[in-house]
């Protein structure tokens, strides 16, 4: 690290610990030590520091020494992006494969009914900005939708709709298929705030049935990650995420034999999920 100082959950979010906003969280919950002290959220700290988490040491990294990585999940329906559930409900987390010293931060969120595309990465800092909303990232969703829709329907919500939390909008709304009442679009979105998708379809009286994640700014998904499977990410992919988030590409280091296999005998056991579906029900002799 430099001898400039920086604030502490941009340090811990660096280190591979959690999204800066899980950081903030984890210090105003007291589980961060600087100097064998309880931090408080605003701390900045340097190079000497002595940084404790969970009273577990931190090992503190300058940014051109955290690793990386990236990866492609396909999220099914009936998952939550949260590392725990107190409900012992199936988590992203669950299915990714196991990392040493460090941690999979995800890049935004998906709400348990929704489907598709997730980023995780080794770095915070790539985490926070390709999620701030200064960046401008679009995100593509493919969306069913229950109703009527009309022109007028698709119009207001690309000029904008006052929602309880702000004006919102469709920067592209593309109909791509489907008979009656049940209609595919695709409709692009700048912004990753809860149910925004969801929300802007039912300020027009219409009602998403179906609702999946296809593209994250230049990453799509494909076939390489199934349902429920994971795939991790090229170095130009990776470059690309890079300079969109205004940051210098920087090479992705190489899997250790260790990590390889473990890599592979996580991928092996995480197959797609089998268990969501309703059990067949037995027949009557």
């Amino acid at each position: 690290m430099s001898t400039t100082s920086e604030k502490l959950q941009k340090v811990l979010a660096r280190a591979g610990l959690g999204s800066r906003r899980e950081m903030e969280t984890a210090i105003s919950d007291g589980r961060v030590k600087v100097n064998g002290q309880v931090a408080t959220l605003g701390d900045r700290i340097e190079a000497r520091d002595k940084v404790t988490f969970d009273d577990r040491p931190v090992t503190l990294r300058g940014a051109e020494e955290t690793s990386r990585r990236v990866i492609m999940y396909n999220k099914p329906e009936g998952e939550l992006c949260t590392r725990k559930d107190p409900e012992g409900r199936r988590t992203v987390f669950e299915r990714l494969p196991r990392l040493k010293g460090e941690r999979w931060i995800a890049i935004g969120r998906l709400d348990i009914n929704t489907s598709g595309l997730l980023l995780f990465t080794t770095d915070g800092e790539l985490a926070n900005r390709l999620m701030h909303p200064s960046t401008q990232i679009e995100r593509e969703y493919a969306v069913r939708v229950m109703g009527e829709v009309s022109k007028e329907n698709v119009v207001a919500m690309v000029d904008g709709v006052m929602l309880e939390d702000g004006p919102a909008r469709f920067t592209d709304v593309q109909e791509f298929g489907g008979e009656g009442i049940n209609t595919w679009f695709h409709v692009v979105i700048m912004e990753g705030r809860n149910r925004e998708v969801r929300r802007l379809w039912e300020s027009q009286g219409l009602t998403v049935s179906r609702l999946k994640r296809v593209r994250y700014g230049n990453i799509f998904l494909d076939k390489r990650a199934k349902a429920g499977e994971w795939t991790e990410l090229t170095q130009d992919e990776i470059d690309d995420l890079s300079t969109m988030a205004g940051l210098t590409p920087r090479k992705v280091p190489e899997l250790t034999p260790d990590e390889k296999n473990r890599w592979s005998r996580d991928k092996n056991k995480r197959r797609p999920v089998q268990a969501m579906r309703k059990p067949k029900t037995p027949r009557k002799h």
